[in-house]
């Protein structure tokens, strides 16, 4: 499964904050961190359904999160060590930044 260099960046920096616990996944821990204020960065896959991309797409534009599509729901939950997942929120503002600007920088 080859990725683009720069999205491989983006994977690791999850990878890492996954074991460092600051990455929540699934739907209802991540609708929690959005609502609660302690997400700083919601990732949605490419391949959700129509409905998860739209819901929580909506609800960050809402509550002022920002969020990205990327990757597969296998590669996001590959990327953590876990099954797939369609969404997941950075909690820790250093690796919410960090991931944002290497998905800047891979477009």
């Amino acid at each position: 499964m080859s990725q683009i260099p720069g999205k491989d960046k983006v994977l690791s920096m999850l990878g890492l904050a996954a074991r460092s616990r600051n990455v929540v996944s699934g739907g209802f821990a991540t609708e929690v961190a959005v609502k609660s204020g302690k997400a700083g960065l919601v990732i949605i896959a490419e391949d959700a359904s129509g409905n998860t991309r739209k819901k929580y797409s909506n609800m960050c534009d809402f509550y002022e999160v920002p969020y990205a599509f990327h990757g597969t729901k296998d590669v996001l939950g590959h990327s953590m060590g876990k099954e797939e997942r369609s969404v997941l929120a950075v909690t820790d503002a250093g690796f919410a930044n960090s991931i944002r600007k290497h998905l800047r920088d891979s477009k």
